[in-house]
């Protein structure tokens, strides 16, 4: 049985550490998030450039029994028999591989273990207005991610996700306390207000109605009797139908019906994305025709392909980072507009904004306040920090969104430097870092200047990975971005090594979180154990159930059906339920 590392008392002076990274403040002291139930915020203490140390709940007196269910190691949503559209019910589990890229699995490390932390990781909710203005599923036949059937069931899919992680016993494979969770970007999809309240409850609690313009009735492409377009309440026999797409009465009502979420019974801390931070995920704030169209009162929902096809080859190469192009498109197209309900909700949220709810004491669940944010970014203008994981671990979460547009990322040098500072005092203190980001290092090549920084460079994935193989507590880079699982090693000439673990996303198939356990093998190793989770939704569907949860099992569905979504999303079994092995510092 795995031994388990109580984080209730910090054991080490973490003095050191705070003088080592500049610190601003010793102060406040060092404080625990609270558990469910209690009122008052976690106690932070201020770090430099506004980065504010906090730590996780404490670990209960007794370790749990490791346990495979409620995760893909007991059973996966998979599609039964047939062709066109196809229904999902109880699939086989995926099974744990052992990765020995970076050091040999030593044999009887499971008796020797300690269990460190645990925590789960979310990614790419993109919870999505569906009725947005500028939401573009015109461009349905350049990209799968413009139009996805399923979007309109985003808010009840994620809180399904929530009720999945707060019935889980703990860590699956340790048996450790789930000590957070991470979302790691794109909570929203299209930069707005109306998104990103709904985000904030779904992880901290409240009631949502996922609707905005007419507080009566949809009014997006799904009930246009368009037939590019899912018609779910209609006869029409549109493009999707012909697919094999259900007829299902009242499902738009249903869609825009107020739901609850119960909040996480953990604490939760936020790493900002591109559509966190962009119009469109890809666009360079602070244009005022986008913010005034997205609260006005037109809809496209048509484009001539040849337009279409124009439009996104200039985003994929990153042609039109401010949008001139797009802006030009939407006005060459008044006439051809659906009149819609203007809505102030739907407004873009700027960096300060989305600083300042994650602030807002209404939205702190059980903890921390800001959940990882602090006053000092506020100060700062800064969307990065670091938090107490455990007794000997750091959290960094770091912000890769290139300000200056299109959807790669990268880092300012500023925040490159702060890193490096960060990992330095980390491995002084003979502390493991986990690092956080949206980006993949792959898909950190956007160099493009900050336009609220002239003058200062952006630095990629292959500069990032460089500074962290530099440092010997990085245990792991862990991100989303890509949609996709997929686990890459790295390592250094001299020993140093490293894991890159990269989850699928929440809104297409096949919709995952990911657990992740850190254990100290005590044979001079460490091992990461990653598990992937679903929602609590049902595999199997009725078209019948317009309830909360039938809503959210009709979700996945939707997303495996989507016409043109990817099928390798799920990554190979190396990607999925691991043990990665590595040295210890």
């Amino acid at each position: 049985m795995s031994r388990i590392r109580s984080v209730a008392t910090a054991a080490r002076d973490r003095r050191a550490f705070l003088a080592a990274t500049g610190a601003v403040s010793l102060s406040a002291g060092i404080g625990f998030a609270l558990r469910p139930g209690t009122s008052e915020a976690a106690t932070h203490t201020a770090a430099p450039q506004g980065q504010p140390i906090a730590v996780s709940r404490r670990a209960p007196a007794a370790p749990l029994a490791p346990y495979t269910r409620g995760t893909t190691l007991s059973t996966i949503a998979t599609a039964r028999p047939g062709s066109g559209y196809r229904r999902l019910g109880d699939g086989p589990a995926w099974s744990r591989v052992v990765r020995g890229d970076l050091a040999a699995a030593k044999s009887g490390r499971a008796e020797r273990r300690t269990a460190l932390a645990a925590f789960v990781q979310f990614t790419d909710l993109h919870l999505v207005d569906v009725q947005h203005p500028l939401r573009y599923e015109y461009l349905r036949a350049q990209t799968a991610s413009a139009w996805r059937p399923q979007e309109s069931l985003s808010v009840p899919g994620a809180i399904s996700l929530v009720e999945r992680v707060n019935a889980l016993r703990g860590a699956p494979v340790t048996g450790s306390p789930l000590h957070f969770v991470m979302t790691t970007g794109d909570n929203t999809d299209n930069n707005a207000k109306t998104e990103l309240d709904w985000f904030l409850k779904v992880m901290s609690g409240g009631r949502i109605t996922p609707n905005s313009g007419d507080p009566a009735r949809y009014e997006g492409v799904q009930n246009s009797d368009l037939k590019l377009y899912w018609q779910p309440d209609a006869a029409l026999r549109d493009a999707d139908k012909q697919l094999g797409f259900p007829r299902i009465e009242g499902f738009l009502a249903a869609a825009i019906r107020e739901v609850r979420s119960p909040g996480l019974n953990l604490p939760w801390y936020s790493t900002v994305g591109n559509h966190d931070s962009l119009p469109g995920g890809c666009y360079a704030p602070g244009d005022s025709f986008f913010a005034e169209f997205a609260v006005g009162s037109k809809k496209l929902l048509t484009l001539d392909e040849s337009e279409g096809v124009a439009i996104w080859k200039n985003v994929k190469k990153g042609g039109d980072p401010k949008g001139a192009g797009f802006k030009a498109m939407l006005k060459s197209q008044a006439r051809r507009m659906r009149s819609v309900t203007p809505d102030e909700g739907r407004a873009p949220f700027t960096p300060t904004e989305y600083l300042q709810a994650h602030l807002d004491p209404a939205h702190a669940g059980v903890g921390p306040v800001g959940h990882g944010y602090s006053q000092a970014n506020l100060a700062a203008k800064t969307q990065y920090y670091t938090f107490r994981i455990a007794d000997d671990v750091l959290g960094v979460s770091l912000d890769t969104t290139d300000p200056g547009g299109h959807y790669e990322g990268s880092l300012g040098t500023s925040q490159l430097r702060w890193l490096e500072r960060t990992l330095k005092a980390a491995e002084k203190n003979k502390e493991h870092v986990i690092v956080f980001s949206h980006h993949t290092s792959k898909s950190m090549r956007n160099l493009r200047e900050d336009p609220a920084h002239p003058g200062e460079r952006r630095h990629g994935g292959d500069e990032v990975l460089a500074v962290l193989a530099a440092h010997r507590p990085v245990l792991a880079w862990v991100n989303g971005h890509s949609h996709k699982n997929n686990i890459t090693p790295h390592s250094a000439p001299d020993g140093r090594s490293f894991w890159e673990i990269s989850t699928a996303s929440h809104v297409d198939f096949p919709q995952l979180a990911r657990v992740i356990e850190i254990a100290d093998n005590n044979d001079g190793t460490i091992s990461l154990f990653t598990t992937l989770i679903e929602s609590a939704a049902p595999h199997d569907t009725d078209f019948t159930d317009l309830s909360q949860t039938g809503l959210a099992a009709l979700y996945r569905e939707l997303s495996f059906n989507a016409p043109g979504a990817r099928t390798d999303l799920s990554g190979t079994p190396e990607d999925r339920n691991t043990e990665l092995v590595l040295k210890k510092a």
